[in-house]
């Protein structure tokens, strides 16, 4: 995963009206309702089909980090699912999506003014079609490159032309060395 895939995460989790499951037998038990047999489970965390029964009857209650963490981002990722499709329709129809970032910053100007790409802390609220377009690009599994250029894009409209009443010779926003990145939608 990417960066920008990352902050979608982070921000899908922020939505959660209700906490994913805590205990292991709880976070295997859900798996089982969302996937429907204990092979599908073990394919999908990279166990054995046994080692899921296990979990589930509560045998065995401490897994490796790695699998832990392999579980843990299976429920997240089908924990919630309507309340994530929520949120992100109406990110790209009516609020659009706030991005938080600290990055280098570079672009194409006119001659005699400056194009040095410099690192800038920057939160810029983005239209929902900016939204869209990145939910869009993810979906279709673009690379973090490609949902890079979509937000240095909408940057370029909204922060550095501000919607078209200035900066209009600049152009081809690039959004580098990105230190952090946030988004709130």
């Amino acid at each position: 995963m990417g960066e920008i895939d990352d902050a979608i995460e982070r921000a899908d989790r922020e939505a959660f009206t209700r906490q994913p499951p805590k205990t292991l037998q709880a976070r295997i038990n859900f798996l089982m309702k969302q996937l429907k047999t204990t092979k599908a489970v073990a394919q999908e965390i990279g166990v054995s089909q046994r080692s899921v029964e296990r979990y589930r009857k509560g045998e065995r209650k401490h897994p490796p980090q790695a699998i832990a963490e392999r579980i843990d981002a299976a429920v997240r990722q089908r924990w919630q699912p309507q309340v994530r499709k929520r949120r992100q329709k109406q990110a790209a129809t009516t609020r659009g999506i706030t991005v938080e970032t600290r990055a280098r910053f570079g672009y194409t100007a006119p001659i005699g003014t400056t194009d040095d790409g410099r690192f800038r802390r920057l939160t810029v609220h983005l239209p929902p079609t900016y939204a869209q377009r990145l939910f869009d690009a993810r979906d279709a599994g673009a690379s973090d490159q490609q949902m890079r250029q979509i937000i240095a894009e909408g940057f370029k409209d909204v922060y550095f032309q501000d919607g078209g009443a200035r900066a209009m010779g600049l152009s081809d926003v690039t959004l580098n060395d990105i230190d952090y990145l946030d988004l709130d939608y």
